[in-house]
């Protein structure tokens, strides 16, 4: 599968979010990432639904959206509401798994299931029928701006190998730490989907960085 980027808005500044969503629009990029924090599940708070809704107005482009909540089954008629078209939320979670996953299907969106750094990916597989896409963490959750984690590259290729033995269709994505040294390292383990934000932030120009970003990745 060709790898697909999904720039992050968790680098760039809140106070200027409508002009960053509209060069991610104009950009080659077919998603763009949203990480929902509530300051419970990870120790940071970002934005909820309403900012999500705020925001769908700029651009037609895939909303990837993370959550990195508890009680997702609360909050999951919100995100669908304001314009979500990939839900994932974290396998930690303790709520009925299935139930959510179901839901988000029924929805006629795409879900997805997140694993932490310490957390055994094979703790998907009973869910793996009721998933668009696994997304590996690279970094602890929580914030922007971690380095890399080249272990959990582990997680992809035994992830990718699994999924292949199995006949099993489906997007295998990173979080955390994503540049052009660290992408294609992610490629070549299998992955397909990768988030990247700071690193396109701390770039002279938001919108070519992502342009360059993801043509590096397709020429892996």
């Amino acid at each position: 599968m060709s790898p697909i980027l999904a720039p992050s808005i968790l680098g760039g500044p809140f106070s200027n979010m409508e002009k960053i969503i509209k060069d991610f629009d104009q950009s080659d990029a077919k998603y763009i990432h949203l990480d929902v924090m509530d300051g419970d599940f990870v120790p940071n708070l970002t934005f909820g639904p309403k900012f999500i809704s705020d925001i769908r107005r700029y651009t037609e482009k895939t909303f990837d959206v993370h959550l990195m909540i508890n009680r997702v089954d609360k909050f999951l008629q919100d995100y669908i509401d304001a314009g979500s078209d990939i839900i994932t939320f974290h396998i930690e979670v303790d709520e009925d798994i299935e139930s959510n996953l179901n839901f988000i299907k029924s929805k006629n969106l795409k879900s997805g299931l997140a694993v932490k750094p310490n957390t055994d990916w094979k703790k998907i597989i009973p869910f793996i029928n009721l998933i668009d896409q696994a997304l590996v963490m690279t970094v602890e959750p929580g914030f922007g701006g971690q380095s890399f984690m080249n272990e959990q590259l582990i997680k992809v290729q035994e992830m990718k190998k699994f999924t292949e033995e199995k006949k099993i269709a489906i997007d295998i994505g990173v979080d955390g730490g994503v540049d052009n040294m660290t992408g294609p390292l992610c490629i070549h383990a299998g992955a397909n989907i990768l988030v990247a934000g700071s690193y396109l932030f701390k770039q002279e120009n938001l919108l070519n960085s992502t342009n360059e970003l993801n043509k590096n990745f397709h020429n892996v």
